[in-house]
């Protein structure tokens, strides 16, 4: 697979989100899953896949520590579309040790604690829910932070040993807003309140005026990353 990234890569390139998920679903056909957070670009990447039909495997990380918004947002989005959206859990046992050692809210207290809760609640969920897939579809921007602006539109993810492409790579925040407005797609009324970025409800505050759009997410950290290690990965 890793490989094969030229040669995917020149498939692809010069085609719309819509046509470059088509031609990644055919040539990778029941190995393909997309990974939604429910934040807009991953809304309209719903929109695209459910309104060509594609056969993709659709998830989402249910963390127990979301917006409520989120939760109205899944299920409303689940009755529009009428496809499939797996929800993955962390696993309990492991979410009951590391609160019960270290608190509710360990998160606060260093990063290392916070990469644990993070990684307890998000990549070891996300490592189960990739498993037997041989490309990852996601939903990141390069104009979303510094660290996202270097990625390239085909990767080989070395952590989870799978293909990675970004359909919407190179499209503006104004970009994804006409689109989720001319095609009414629902979103998380929580942008709506300077929320660009939401992840868990203690972990992701609205944003000031200047700032990127990452910024409201683990703003005690003085870090220029603002990643959970989803995305984090050696890049080859």
């Amino acid at each position: 697979m890793k490989q094969n990234i030229a040669e995917i890569k020149k498939e692809i390139m010069g085609s719309a989100p819509e046509e470059m998920l088509m031609l990644l679903e055919k040539r990778f056909s029941g190995k393909v899953a997309f990974s939604t957070s429910l934040g807009v670009e991953d809304q309209v990447l719903t929109h695209m896949i459910a309104k060509a039909g594609l056969p993709v495997k659709i998830f989402t990380l249910d963390t127990g520590r979301l917006f409520q918004e989120s939760y109205d947002l899944m299920d409303i989005t689940w009755k529009k579309y009428r496809i499939d959206i797996e929800i993955y859990f962390p696993d309990a046992l492991d979410v009951e040790k590391m609160v019960n050692e270290k608190g509710i809210n360990l998160f606060y207290e260093s990063m290392d604690n916070r990469k644990q809760c993070c990684y307890i609640r998000k990549v070891e969920p996300l490592t189960r829910a990739l498993t037997g897939m041989d490309l990852w579809i996601s939903g990141l921007r390069h104009e979303q932070s510094q660290n996202r602006s270097r990625l390239e539109f085909v990767e080989w993810d070395e952590v989870h040993k799978i293909l990675k492409v970004y359909p919407l790579l190179d499209w503006t925040k104004d970009q994804v807003w006409e689109y989720i407005r001319i095609y009414k797609i629902p979103y998380n009324t929580l942008h709506d309140k300077g929320f660009a970025s939401i992840g868990c409800l203690p972990c992701t505050r609205a944003i000031l005026p200047g700032e990127e759009e990452r910024a409201g997410r683990w703003w005690w950290e003085q870090n220029d990353t603002k990643e959970c290690g989803l995305h984090e990965t050696k890049r080859t």
